[in-house]
């Protein structure tokens, strides 16, 4: 079930449970950690957020993980995966990075799913515990998404595995740093009972719903949202914020910027996975669209073969326009990505292409920083969204299909409580990959 922001804000379930040395906001740089397979550009609705309540946008960053696939052994090498040392060292570079930028002494941690354990391992094995002020870690499987003893015994997600025994053993938090856990109470994929959404329904994983929590932290629960909205969605803000400041955020609402700066970077696949890696020569053209739609209102307003960097910015928006995003790069199809307006700044915009997908007569809608379920307000062209099983209380899709006309261009209008997002088909673009994107 579903639950509004303010309906917890009544019910006092967001109030603090901690007791925070309230400070000044901005005192301590922030660096979020994505989890796995993801990019710094989830983050993008937390960021707004606290920066509408004041946060200086300086003080916040996010870290790219190269290779943010978890290997299936973590003890065996892997093209495009991650090692948790890996992972671990990332986040340790971008920490120092920011101390050193910020002139700071401690950061603050705010991680989701992998990124959860990754933080821990950080701070536990890699130095963190003297650079990390306080952990915010929601969507965890700090016990494993399955218990398995004596079997994948290399994996970093099982609870009995040899990575994830060695996190747990005492001490279990680090002395000094403060963790605030945010979890569903149901309604996380990856902490079931039932292992059907790994592969194997009808069998026990050796999980609960209360996998998530660490004995000793502070556990807050958030009812009805998913895996992932246990960090990017409203609610979840309201904690991160309080247990960083000490206060209630004034607002949830993201508040707009006359002037408007996206960048970001552009990367791709490799073996089967995305990567965070540059995606040196690659051409972004952007395109100012009808909101209603997802019409081109003429030519380009940007254009931008990238460097070795892969970063395609800077690009000054306007905060009431929508956005047809066009990539085109060697080894991949051309892609275009509508997206909603963009109401701030934001620097970690990444354009991740995939391999070749459904094309041409086929519309693609992805929803990256949450799931959609049988109770979301889901719509295409005024339609249900098809494929989201209504017998199947736990979001779980996140990438939806529709097919459009091969010969006819046409507009396809998407809603997810409340977000709209237009795109136009165009017959003249039939090998190109179309992707409707979500932004909260």
């Amino acid at each position: 079930m579903k639950t509004t922001v303010l309906g917890l804000l009544a019910a006092g379930l967001l109030a603090g449970a901690s007791t925070v040395a309230s400070h000044a906001a901005g005192e301590t740089p922030i660096v979020f950690v994505h989890g796995d397979s993801d990019t710094a550009g989830l983050w993008i609705g937390p960021t707004w957020r606290f920066e509408s309540n004041g946060y200086p946008a300086d003080r916040l960053f996010a870290v790219d993980i190269d290779h943010p696939t978890a290997r299936g052994d973590d003890r065996v090498a892997a093209e495009n995966r991650s090692s948790t040392a890996d992972a671990a060292k990332a986040v340790a570079a971008e920490v120092d990075k920011v101390l050193a930028a910020t002139g700071a002494g401690k950061v603050i941690l705010i991680g989701n799913s992998r990124g959860c354990q990754t933080s821990r391992n950080y701070v536990k094995n890699f130095g963190g515990e003297a650079k990390v002020e306080r952990m915010i870690l929601t969507g965890c499987v700090h016990n494993g998404v399955f218990v398995a003893p004596g079997a994948a015994e290399g994996s970093e997600y099982n609870g009995a595995g040899i990575f994830l025994k060695a996190l747990n053993a005492p001490p279990l938090l680090p002395a000094g740093v403060p963790v605030t856990i945010i979890r569903s109470d149901k309604f996380d994929l990856y902490s079931q009972p039932d292992a059907r959404f790994i592969g194997r329904p009808g069998n026990p994983t050796g999980a609960t719903y209360a996998s998530p929590e660490l004995k000793g932290a502070d556990n807050r629960v958030l009812p009805g949202v998913d895996h992932r909205e246990t960090a990017y969605s409203p609610a979840a803000f309201a904690i991160m914020y309080e247990a960083v400041t000490g206060i209630d955020p004034k607002t949830l609402d993201i508040v707009a910027q006359d002037k408007v700066m996206l960048s970001g970077e552009i990367s791709g696949f490799a073996n089967g996975s995305p990567t965070n890696l540059p995606l040196a020569g690659a051409k972004l053209s952007i395109f100012a669209t009808d909101p209603a739609t997802g019409a081109r209102k003429g030519d380009a307003v940007y254009t931008k073969t990238v460097g070795a960097d892969g970063m395609w910015g800077e690009f000054a928006a306007s905060p009431d326009q929508t956005y047809e995003f066009v990539i085109e790069a060697d080894g991949y199809p051309v892609t275009r990505i509508f997206r909603s307006a963009f109401p701030r700044s934001y620097h970690y915009l990444n354009l991740r292409l995939y391999p070749a997908l459904a094309k041409g007569s086929t519309v693609n809608i992805m929803r990256p920083r949450g799931y959609i379920g049988p109770e979301d307000k889901a719509t295409v062209n005024g339609k249900q969204m098809p494929g989201i099983p209504a017998d199947v209380p736990v979001p779980h899709i996140w990438k939806v299909s529709v097919p459009v006309s091969d010969s006819t261009a046409e507009s396809v209008s998407v809603s997810f409580n409340g977000e709209t997002i237009a795109a136009r088909t165009d017959p003249a673009m039939k090998d190109a990959v179309t992707w409707i994107e979500f932004t909260y």
